[in-house]
C-alpha cells in the first residue's frame, strides 16, 4: 500500500493520544503484505483511523464515546466540499453569544478561577450549539460542524487536556476568542465505516486484514486508583457539546451524572481482580486477542499499565505468533527492538510505549 503525500491528522488534547507513535504504526503496517481492510478498535480522537484512511486502507473506526463517533464521521465519511461547510461556519462565527446552560456550568469571568472557559467563549458556545440544532443538518454534516466546534473550544480552554479538573489560574489561550474553522479533512477514496459500541461487537462478525487495539489501560500506581469511568469523566464536556441535552451535573468540575464512578462502562476500564486474583481488564484483553478475526493485530501498551511483562507476553502468546515488539521512548522519541526481561524496561520510572505486532 503506497502512501500518497504526507500523512496529516487532526485532533484535540487527549490523554490517550497516539500522535507521536503514528509514524511507527505507519512504518509497520506498510511492511505487511495483503492488507486492505483495517480496524481501529479504540479510536479515541481518531488520529490513527485518519492515518489508515489516508494511506488507502478501507478503515473501520470504533469507540464507545459519541465524540469519537462524531470525529470519525467528520474525517472518514463526510464528503461535501469545504465551501459548503465554510458557509455554515461563517454564519455560526457571526452569532452573538448569550448566557445558557454551558455558560452557567463552564464559563467564568476573568476574576473567577477553576472554570474550563472564559464566559465570553461559553456564551458563544451556547449560541452556536442552539443554532446548530435549529439548522436540522444531516448527521454527517452535523459531525463536521460539531468537530469544528470542539476543535475551536480546545484552542481556548483553561485545562491540561481533560475536564475532570481545571487550572487554578486562567491559561493564556483562554483569553482568545472562540472561532470555528472547517476541519482539516482529506479526500476520501476508501470505503470506511464508523461504529460506536463495544469492541467485541466490532470483531464478532467481521474479518479484518489488520487490527489496531489501544484499550484504555489503567495506571499501575496503587496510590492513585483509577476511576472506572476515567475517559467518560475526563471528556464529559464533549459529550454534552454533542448531545446538547443539558444533563444533570455534580461536583466541582460539573461532570455529567452519567459519568459517576458507579456507572457501568467498558470492561477494559474495570481495575478490580476476579476470584482467581487476575485483573478483569487483562482477562478481557486476552479474550479480545483470542476472538478477533484478523491476519495481523497490533497492540499498544504503556509501561505504566497494570500488566507485568510476563502477563502480557502470556496473553499474546496464547492468541497468535508474536512478530515484533517496538519500544518507544517518549522522552528521547527513539525506537528500538525490545528484549524480554523479568521486569519492564522502565524500572527507573521512565515512560515507554510498546507496540506488539502479532500474526493470528
Amino acid at each position: 500500500m503506497q502512501v500518497k503525500g504526507k500523512i496529516q491528522t487532526q485532533g484535540i488534547k487527549y490523554a490517550g493520544s497516539k500522535l507521536k507513535i503514528i509514524p511507527h504504526i505507519i512504518k509497520e503496517i506498510k511492511a505487511l503484505q495483503g492488507v486492505s481492510t483495517v480496524l481501529d478498535g479504540f479510536s479515541g480522537t481518531t488520529r490513527v483511523s485518519q492515518a489508515f484512511a489516508q494511506m488507502g486502507y478501507h478503515t473501520t473506526s470504533n469507540d464507545m464515546a459519541i465524540w469519537s463517533e462524531v470525529f470519525a464521521t467528520c474525517y472518514l465519511i463526510a464528503d461535501k466540499p469545504t465551501a459548503y461547510y465554510q458557509e455554515i461556519i461563517d454564519e455560526l462565527n457571526a452569532l452573538k453569544g448569550f448566557d445558557g446552560w454551558f455558560t452557567k456550568h463552564y464559563g467564568g469571568d476573568e476574576a473567577q478561577e477553576k472554570r474550563p472557559f472564559q464566559r465570553k467563549n461559553t456564551q458563544k458556545l451556547d449560541a452556536i450549539r442552539c443554532a446548530v440544532d435549529k439548522m436540522s443538518l444531516p448527521w454527517e454534516d452535523q459531525c463536521v460542524i460539531l468537530t469544528a466546534l470542539i476543535l475551536g473550544l480546545d484552542k481556548v480552554d483553561s485545562t491540561i487536556g481533560h475536564y475532570a479538573a481545571y487550572l487554578s489560574k486562567w491559561s493564556v489561550r483562554s483569553f482568545n476568542d472562540l472561532i470555528l474553522e472547517v476541519p482539516m479533512r482529506f479526500k476520501i477514496h476508501t470505503e470506511n465505516q464508523v461504529m460506536r459500541g463495544d469492541v467485541f461487537d466490532a470483531i464478532r462478525t467481521n474479518f479484518y486484514d489488520f487490527v489496531y487495539f489501544d484499550p484504555p489501560y489503567g495506571s499501575n500506581n496503587e496510590k492513585m486508583p483509577s476511576s472506572r469511568v476515567r475517559y467518560q469523566s475526563y471528556y464529559h464536556l464533549w459529550t454534552s457539546v454533542i448531545l446538547n441535552d443539558e444533563a444533570a451535573v455534580f461536583g466541582k468540575a460539573n461532570r455529567r451524572e452519567d459519568t459517576r464512578d458507579s456507572q457501568a462502562v467498558s470492561v477494559f476500564e474495570e481495575f478490580k481482580k476476579n476470584e482467581e486474583d487476575k485483573f478483569i481488564a487483562l482477562e478481557a484483553l486476552k479474550k479480545l486477542l483470542q476472538e478477533v478475526q484478523a491476519k495481523y493485530v497490533m497492540l499498544s501498551y504503556s509501561s505504566g499499565g497494570k500488566a507485568t511483562k510476563e502477563e502480557l507476553y502470556d496473553i499474546i502468546a496464547s492468541s497468535g505468533k508474536l512478530l515484533k515488539v517496538i519500544e518507544i521512548d517518549y522522552k528521547r522519541n527513539v525506537m528500538a527492538d525490545m528484549r524480554w526481561t523479568h521486569e519492564w524496561v522502565n524500572s527507573d520510572g521512565v515512560h515507554y510505549e510498546y507496540l506488539f505486532l502479532m500474526e493470528k
